[in-house]
């Protein structure tokens, strides 16, 4: 499903399990640091693809601090962006993106904004110097209206997505749409973000992948599993699948494929090298067509994925959540009745 928004702002939620440390320095601003905060968000209870969004998020917004105040990427520290309202956005907003099961995003143009704010380190111009960073690329223009625009949260949550411009000439569908509004009053607009979500017209969505392929001769297979892991933990990185293929002079090695976010493939290849014995790889940008899918659990506690086929809704229910069943048969049994009762509860809807 692909997502059209038209601007970005916060909304809030309640988390749980999430201990940032928080220094209290220069009266009543906190400093977060990131290397803190992205430990904190990986012990913590989020459901896995939530947690990834939300360290993807951060990431970026570490990624802007860091050029802007010449760090390196864990010396840096949240100011404004580290109190627990911000925290609660980014986190919130993840859960909205891993929640709607988007495949691909597009954004129409950006307020610009206009005037000073008053930040940790004094005056500065808005937009401020990492919200710009992390909009670079991004379409804007001055709608009249004086005041920051788009804070460095959005701009950390817009850049994650990677949107592309306008929604494309092929036919779409409507499928549903979300409004929120803001507390912030503007004379003679309304301080709205709409969101709308759109499909092919079978239900097809087309988004933008990065591959990037190597083959390995040389690593041992414990230490390749261990890079691959490490590769696979990156929060921009889809997935990583490796096979066997034989190389010059017969010998048999393992032939990798990384999928990843487009805007990162060169940060991945660089981690792929420092990761692997590899001395080079290939990389490209791809399409590729991606169903409508969500998660949804039933009794039990079993996670069913259910995916929208042209011929009708599918369900297929995780194997780790029945994995304690004494019996292959139980285990079958267990997961039948979980997408049984998924697909129940979808028709009721």
């Amino acid at each position: 499903m692909t997502i059209l928004t038209t601007t970005t702002m916060g909304t809030g939620t309640i988390i749980t399990g999430i201990t940032p440390h928080a220094d209290t320095h220069h009266g009543h601003h906190h400093h977060t640091h990131w290397r803190e905060l992205r430990a904190s968000l990986q012990a913590s209870g989020l459901p896995e693809p939530v947690k990834q969004a939300a360290i993807g998020i951060f990431h970026e917004l570490a990624t802007a601090e860091a050029q802007v105040h010449g760090k390196e990427l864990d010396a840096v520290a949240f100011h404004e962006v580290g109190n627990w309202d911000s925290i609660a956005d980014i986190v919130a907003a993840a859960t909205l993106i891993v929640g709607t099961g988007a495949t691909g995003w597009s954004v129409g143009s950006l307020p610009l904004g206009r005037g000073w704010i008053e930040t940790e380190h004094g005056r500065l111009p808005v937009p401020a110097p990492a919200t710009t960073l992390l909009l670079r690329g991004f379409t804007f223009h001055d709608d009249g209206h004086p005041g920051e625009r788009i804070t460095p949260t959005g701009a950390a949550i817009l850049r994650y997505l990677a949107p592309a411009p306008g929604i494309g000439a092929s036919p779409r569908r409507l499928a549903r749409s979300g409004i929120g509004f803001g507390t912030r009053r503007f004379q003679g607009m309304s301080n709205v973000l709409r969101v709308l979500a759109l499909s092919d017209e079978d239900g097809r969505t087309e988004d933008r992948v990065g591959v990037i392929q190597f083959e390995i001769d040389d690593q041992s297979g414990e230490e390749l599993a261990a890079a691959l892991d490490r590769i696979r933990a990156d929060p921009a990185v889809i997935d990583v699948t490796q096979s066997l293929a034989i190389g010059k002079k017969g010998r048999m090695m393992a032939a990798i494929q990384v999928l990843t976010r487009p805007e990162a493939v060169a940060r991945v290849s660089a981690l792929c090298f420092r990761q692997t014995t590899t001395l080079g790889l290939r990389s490209r940008i791809e399409a590729r067509a991606i169903l409508p899918r969500r998660a949804v659990t039933a009794e039990g506690g079993i996670r069913v994925k259910l995916a929208e086929r042209p011929g009708g809704t599918t369900a297929k229910a995780e194997i780790d959540d029945a994995a304690t069943a004494d019996s292959q048969k139980q285990r079958a049994e267990l997961r039948r009745a979980a997408e049984a009762q998924a697909l129940q509860e979808k028709v009721k809807d």
